[in-house]
């Protein structure tokens, strides 16, 4: 059995794309599908060998970043795709057939791509935290500019209308955050993640707020740093390399977190909201931007205490991932340690800890099409992202933003901004709190 018949018949010949393959054999698309003008170019055995050792998502997601797989045609169109029928799994011919074909190099398959993250220690400690950040920020600012365009804003756009530019839609995303935080002239903001600095330098431009923005990013601080002297706001901006744990300078009147919570890990959340909380004066607002997960009826929110310490010690040396992530691809390629939480779960964890919940709103359609502005951005500079980061990383990016597109789309993602308030028992009177209109 040829390897392109080998990949037909893992789908039951039921092919829903072409197959080159490095053997020279061919096998055309059998059933109408959305991938139906895609062809996948099986380049080496080393792509076999992977996809035996690791079964399923990570296997085949190495095989592409090491290049043993390409693709001719639209990414999105596979993820779109229907896993292999069982049928075609449980064919014993087709697992005869591998094996020959790979021979005893099934037994010592190659060792992941470069670029795949491997962090030790204890999970969500300071070393370990900033192990992972290094891994994904401090690739190359030059690089993220190709990506993310001028605003170098890395987070879900607020878009008007389609036919937006990405710049509009970020800038009116930062608005939208700063409005719900009610700044005013003289208000002090505390951005943290602040990344390369875009919605501190608004908050200061427009509103009039002092800001300290925090990362553990140093090339993200000194962008930040670059751009808010651009813009004529040093005096109102400071930008520091800073775990937000180590902030000790409030009281603050508004905080905002935007992107940064998905990193902080189920287990570190309530210290992640208490902090917060510590923070902010009596009346003060907190913003929770951050990207979440529908919830599974199934699952147990609180984890025996044997079976936790477990999964700690597995992480720690580096067996697996921590659970609830996007998916295996995106913990080791693409944000180490990362964990999705459902919107109800971050709701009652910020009650829990003192704030009133006054506004929540979905973003979902937003975030996919702010990856397909940024999936198009890379696709036109391709080859000038390869020469500045390598052909790995390149791929990894083209890979997990055009998969996140489709899982948004799909609603198997969401993000949500959640508006809390500090309470001030000690005020008099009722303060109205302004309405915001959906974005869709």
């Amino acid at each position: 059995m040829n390897v392109a018949t080998i990949v037909a018949s893992l789908f039951d010949h039921q092919l829903p794309f072409r197959v080159e393959a490095y053997d020279g054999s061919v096998a055309e698309p059998t059933v109408d599908s959305p991938a139906h003008g895609v062809t996948i170019k099986i380049l080496r055995r080393e792509a076999l060998t992977r996809a035996m050792a690791r079964p399923g998502e990570l296997g085949i997601a190495r095989a592409y970043v090491a290049g043993d797989i390409d693709v001719d045609g639209d990414l999105d169109a596979l993820f779109r795709l229907e896993p292999p029928s069982p049928r075609g799994l449980m064919n014993l011919d087709l697992w005869r057939s591998l094996l020959r074909e790979v021979g005893t190099s099934a037994l010592t398959p190659p060792p992941p791509p470069t670029v795949e993250a491997r962090p030790r220690g204890l999970l969500h400690s300071r070393a370990r935290d900033a192990q992972a950040v290094t891994h994904h920020y401090d690739v190359s600012n030059r690089f993220y500019e190709m990506v993310l365009g001028p605003s170098m804003t890395y987070s879900c756009a607020v878009f008007a209308s389609p036919e937006d530019s990405l710049e509009q839609a970020q800038t009116r995303k930062v608005d939208l955050v700063a409005r719900k935080l009610n700044l005013a002239p003289g208000d002090r903001l505390l951005d943290i993640g602040c990344g390369w600095g875009t919605m501190a330098i608004h908050a200061a431009q427009i509103y009039g707020a002092r800001v300290v923005g925090v990362t553990l990013s140093k090339p993200q601080r000194d962008y930040a740093t670059a751009r808010a002297a651009a813009a004529g706001v040093s005096d109102l901006v400071e930008f520091r390399v800073q775990d937000f744990r180590d902030v000790t300078d409030g009281p603050f009147d508004a905080v905002s977190s935007i992107g940064m919570s998905e990193h902080v890990g189920r287990r570190s959340l309530p210290r992640y909201a208490q902090l917060i909380f510590d923070q902010l004066r009596p009346g003060g607002r907190f913003l929770n931007h951050a990207i979440g997960r529908p919830v599974s009826y199934d699952e147990d929110p609180r984890p025996g205490h044997v079976e936790e310490v477990s999964r700690q010690l597995q992480i720690a040396l580096g067996l697996r991932g921590p659970s609830r992530t996007a998916s295996a691809f995106i913990d080791r390629y693409v944000f180490p340690d990362g964990e999705l939480h459902e919107v109800g779960t971050m709701v009652s964890l910020f009650q829990a800890h003192g704030f009133e919940v006054r506004h929540v709103e979905s973003l979902r359609e937003h975030y996919a099409l702010t990856l397909r502005r940024w999936v198009d951005n890379l696709t036109k500079r391709f080859d000038e992202a390869v020469d500045e980061v390598g052909v790995e990383r390149a791929r990894v990016w083209r890979l997990y933003m055009a998969a996140s597109a489709v899982a948004f789309e799909r609603h198997h993602l969401e993000i949500h901004q959640i508006l809390n308030v500090r309470p001030d028992l000690g005020a008099s009177g009722v303060e109205l709190r302004p309405h915001f209109e959906p974005t869709f």
